[in-house]
């Protein structure tokens, strides 16, 4: 299962499996149609993380709660890691502990959403946007305490500082970000003798009779087809190929989530300027067709059906089945990649309408406004970013936040085990200044019902051909508006 949970998964049982992290305990395994091969990334070899300046006010000695997994966190070969950094808390903080409850991330929200009552967890994480849109209004503004602590926040690019504001709150500080490259398979283009696509973003694709044109989506889809083959070995432009016997698939685009699909053809909303009409953007609605048409009229991307088999997506992230010539995904990826072979490399995301957009996911830890233990709270939060920054950071897979971090970080990501020795890192490093904002997983009215009606609509997408999209695209629009308007 992926970092972020796969949605063509099916759903796990929505039973929260608890960890209370205060002696020795087993993790429960994540679910998977099929094993996927793990890379060795050892947290280890990797130099201490810089620091930074603050303080941590005085507070009375507490048992401070931390609630997982509503991000990462869940996966066995993260929780010795976890398990550590609750242990280690009373050693820096004599009197306190911090307990650390794992729950599934299929079954967090449910979870939590019984939590918030008169006894809420004191900290949450690692959070990414989406879990705090989800529990929008019931995070704690870090402001106060921020400026009490003198934490210096000019560590971090402004970007992901502000990605972490909520209606103006300061409701996390920057942990680690998981920018989005295009994956790609050099194995494949140089047996199509096709040049590979550009590294630089913004650069034009040199075609292998040196010529240039612009790196876009029409480009990707022209390559895409040329590297879809069926089992005669016709590509997917020439006549007499098969549709119902490819064994290689030209493109992969990020299916999670429909909001997540549509984000890289542009940053957008489904709010309005209101922050109550349903507005689907109109970049989101040219990346959903151009996925749409990929599968069941050009036949370079899998259908769910097909990403779900054993035999030929795996069930997981496709591109790890070592099938797919390219594919838009973060930097999360790495927790499977090595499934894809040893001829992989980074390249830049093209552009729509002269616009680049690599969507990114980015973690932090979060308060509880409504903590009993707010002061201990705050030096939990601060405990995990900067004491276990250097275990936790590698084991979830982000780049550190902390741009003085980032070069350790690439070095030591760069000699995993399985990882091809030339991989171009510097592709995730520049990704982050093409990030969505506003973010696809921004906060929107009634938000968990309205990510399952998106979800319908996702699964039906994948799932049937022979729809016209102009169609569902106003139907969808009318659901989710009728689910805000009831609230």
């Amino acid at each position: 299962m992926n970092r972020r949970n796969s949605s063509i998964q099916p759903a796990l049982a929505l039973v929260a499996t608890v960890i209370l992290v205060a002696s020795a305990c087993s993790g429960q395994p994540s679910g998977s149609v099929q094993p996927t091969p793990k890379n060795t990334f050892n947290p280890v070899t990797l130099p201490p993380f810089a620091g930074q300046t603050f303080h941590i006010p005085e507070f009375s000695p507490a048992a401070v709660s931390w609630f997982c997994c509503l991000g990462a966190g869940e996966d066995p070969a993260q929780l010795p890691a976890e398990k550590a950094a609750a242990a280690a808390f009373p050693t820096k903080y004599p009197g306190s502990s911090l307990k650390l409850e794992i729950t599934t991330y299929n079954a967090a929200v449910d979870a939590l959403s019984l939590r918030l009552g008169p006894n809420p967890p004191d900290i949450a994480g690692p959070v990414g946007i989406g879990g705090l849109a989800t529990f929008k209004s019931q995070w704690a503004d870090l402001t106060p305490n921020l400026t009490e602590a003198a934490y210096d926040m000019s560590v971090y690019d402004a970007t992901t500082v502000d990605f972490f504001k909520q209606d103006g709150a300061q409701i996390g500080v920057p942990f680690d970000t998981y920018p989005s490259m295009l994956w790609y398979k050099r194995d494949f283009f140089a047996e199509a003798n096709l040049a590979e696509p550009p590294h630089e973003f913004g650069a034009k694709y040199k075609m292998t009779d040196g010529t240039e044109v612009e790196w876009n989506y029409d480009k990707l889809r022209q390559l895409a087809m040329q590297l879809t083959v069926d089992k005669a070995g016709k590509d997917a432009t020439q006549a007499g190929f098969d549709p119902t016997k490819i064994t290689q698939w030209g493109f992969e685009p990020q299916r999670d989530v429909l909001e997540g699909t549509g984000a890289f053809w542009g940053a957008g909303s489904l709010v309005g300027p209101d922050g109550h009409t349903v507005v689907i953007p109109d970049a989101w609605k040219a990346g959903w067709k151009f996925v749409y048409d990929g599968i069941w009229k050009d036949h370079f991307i899998m259908s769910d059906a097909q990403a779900l088999d054993p035999k030929i997506g795996g069930g997981d992230q496709v591109f790890f089945s070592g099938k797919v010539a390219m594919a838009e995904n973060f930097l999360w990826t790495t927790y499977g990649v090595v499934g894809a072979g040893t001829d992989w490399d980074l390249a830049a995301i093209p552009s729509y309408n002269g616009k680049i957009t690599a969507p990114l996911n980015a973690d932090t830890f979060a308060v509880f406004k409504n903590s009993k233990n707010p002061g201990a709270a705050f030096a939990a939060m601060v405990y995990l970013l900067q004491d276990r920054s250097n275990e936790l950071i590698p084991t979830y897979g982000g780049i550190p936040a902390r741009t003085a971090d980032q070069d350790a970080f690439f070095e030591g990501i760069a000699k995993t085990e399985g990882f091809p020795p030339d991989v171009d890192w510097a592709v995730a490093r520049a990704a982050v200044k093409y990030a969505d904002i506003p973010n696809f997983e921004s906060p929107m009215p009634v938000y968990a019902k309205s990510l399952k009606i998106l979800e319908t609509y996702r699964s039906k997408w994948f799932n049937k051909g022979g729809l016209d999209l102009d169609q569902e695209f106003e139907a969808l629009r009318a659901e989710l508006q009728a689910t805000w308007d009831a609230g």
